[in-house]
């Protein structure tokens, strides 16, 4: 099923586009890597992606919902909540009765946010987007601080995420093709265009069961989840 449908997706900033000309169809389960230098506009075309950035040209269309997950000075932990405290108050604002059982892969849940690593941050991140069941992810910087074993253990929670039936759009200056359904290459602005989209297909698309709908990027109620979580 199509999940996310970008046409012609431009975002302008006074006389410069931050990115323009995107093309792009997301299935269900795939996951998609936005790369280019630094300046090219790779965050912000995340967010537009997302429907978290007003558009200057073209349209972008989710079927479900969109959730953020770390995106450095958008979506970042509060320095004194624990990680416990993000969970509980992210389940409070969605409606959610508070959750024992929420996977925190690896995470100390009395670690507070100050004291987090990039690494513990994209986890936390990737944990709370998840709590109301989107059917699109997006997180910033995901080769950003981290060490090789550290990017290999973040692919593998992705490729989990993405196994569930979840979209995950990633940003980072480079990405494998292996292990992505498709690549989005923004160019450099110092020697093409800025912003210009160039997308790669490196696997074979899922058939699309539905057309998506126009809908914001707003938490949707999701099934309740079972046990309680303490701070």
């Amino acid at each position: 099923m199509t999940v996310l449908t970008a046409t012609g997706a431009g975002v302008r900033h006074r006389r410069r586009w931050l990115v323009q000309g995107l093309d792009l169809r997301v299935e269900a389960g795939e996951t998609v890597a936005i790369i280019g230098p630094p300046g090219s506009g790779r965050t912000s075309a995340l967010l537009a992606l997302a429907r978290r950035l007003r558009l200057s040209a073209g349209t972008v269309e989710i079927s479900g919902t969109a959730a953020l997950g770390h995106v450095p000075g958008v979506e970042e932990p509060e320095p004194v909540f624990t990680v416990a405290e993000h969970i509980v108050e992210r389940l409070t604002l969605l409606g959610l009765p508070r959750a024992g059982d929420v996977p925190l892969h690896g995470l100390d849940p009395a670690l507070r946010g100050r004291d987090l690593t990039p690494y513990q941050k994209q986890v936390l991140g990737l944990t709370l987007a998840g709590l109301n069941r989107p059917s699109v992810i997006a997180l910033d910087g995901v080769d950003a601080g981290l060490d090789a074993a550290e990017r290999e253990a973040l692919r593998g929670l992705v490729g989990e995420i993405a196994a569930s039936g979840v979209a995950v759009l990633v940003t980072g200056r480079e990405a494998d093709p292996v292990l992505v359904d498709q690549v989005v290459t923004l160019d450099d602005p110092q020697t093409g265009e800025p912003g210009r989209a160039t997308v790669v297909r490196t696997t074979e698309p899922v058939n699309a069961e539905a057309e998506p709908v126009d809908v914001e990027a707003e938490p949707a109620e999701a099934e309740p989840v079972d046990a309680e979580v303490t701070a």
